[in-house]
């Protein structure tokens, strides 16, 4: 197998006299998939559902076993598709199988701990996990909500270019997390409710708790699809705000000139009887008519309050 498939057992432990063993299959492995079919005490549903291309986290009962699939962050930040990863885990008696078809974060350390006899049932290692995955969740949610922070702080017409590809990136990120994060939030409560041995109360306290988290980021993260919005739209609104000025602003010049263009153009024709064509003083004459003109219609405007609007 690969480096990212392995087995952990902890051969019997005095605290565990049955042993606890911890099986995860990287998913492109061949020849950990060929693991999987040769155990013979592995129900074909559990099977089907450790190999399923799309999952969604959620958490079923079967016989003597539990299916949960959760979601975290991905180790390599370069990976396609969605930033969480999914993990998909059957989980009995003396036994737990997990399988990534993209690396998880975070899987080493457990892994570490897994071998230093710190997990003594399949409760203790998916508590963990799921701990460990709020853990690491919790300052990414908190940094899309200090973005927006920012973007609020930073909110004017002259930067709302800059602003609008930030808030669109953290208000797709709220969503993207929150597809995820409110359905796993229900696998785990209902994992804390499952009747198993294994299952024991400390491991439904980790599990409730690790749920109560993920609700609060499933709120921080609908505050931040909110917020995103309403910011969007105030940016817009500042945009349509500085167009609308701008067409005032060339409004006002064309009505200042537009009688001045008619009087240039009715003394500029070219033809016989204009009056005082040949007087010595009728150019400064229309002139002094056309500023006469301009400066009446530029008061008109002013006591108006168009330049105010």
């Amino acid at each position: 197998m690969t480096e990212t498939s392995w087995h952990i057992t902890d051969g019997g432990k005095p605290e565990c006299p049955e042993g606890f063993s911890w099986h995860h299959l990287d998913g492109h492995d061949d020849a950990a998939i060929r693991w999987l079919d040769d155990q013979p005490d592995l129900l074909p549903t559990a099977r089907f559902s450790l190999t399923a291309v799309e999952t969604r986290p959620r958490c079923q009962p079967i016989e003597d076993g539990v299916i949960i699939n959760l979601r975290g962050l991905r180790e390599i930040e370069t990976d396609e598709g969605d930033e969480l990863v999914s993990i998909r885990i059957w989980a009995q008696k003396g036994r737990v199988i997990s399988l990534c078809f993209r690396r998880m974060a975070g899987l080493v350390e457990l892994r570490r701990a897994m071998e230093a006899g710190k997990f003594l049932d399949p409760g203790d290692l998916i508590a963990a996990l799921a701990m460990h995955i709020t853990h690491q969740l919790d300052p990414v949610v908190a940094d899309l909500g200090d973005a927006v922070d920012e973007c609020e702080i930073s909110l004017s017409g002259d930067s709302a270019h800059v602003l609008r590809r930030g808030i669109a990136e953290a208000r797709s990120k709220a969503i993207n997390y929150r597809r995820f994060i409110v359905p796993q939030r229900q696998a785990l409560e209902n994992m804390a409710t499952i009747e198993m041995a294994w299952i024991e109360d400390d491991d439904r306290v980790h599990l409730r708790e690790a749920a109560d988290r993920f609700a609060r980021m499933a709120e921080e993260l609908e505050a931040v699809r909110e917020r995103s919005a309403l910011l969007h739209e105030q940016l817009t609104d500042l945009r349509a705000e500085k167009i609308d000025r701008r067409s005032l602003v060339i409004a006002i010049v064309a009505m200042i000139f537009l009688p001045l263009t008619f009087v240039t153009g009715l003394f500029g024709m070219n033809v016989d009887g204009i009056p005082y064509q040949h007087h010595p003083l009728s150019f400064w004459a229309v002139t002094g008519f056309s500023v006469v003109v301009g400066v009446v219609v530029t008061a008109y405007f002013v006591l108006a309050n168009w330049f105010r609007n």
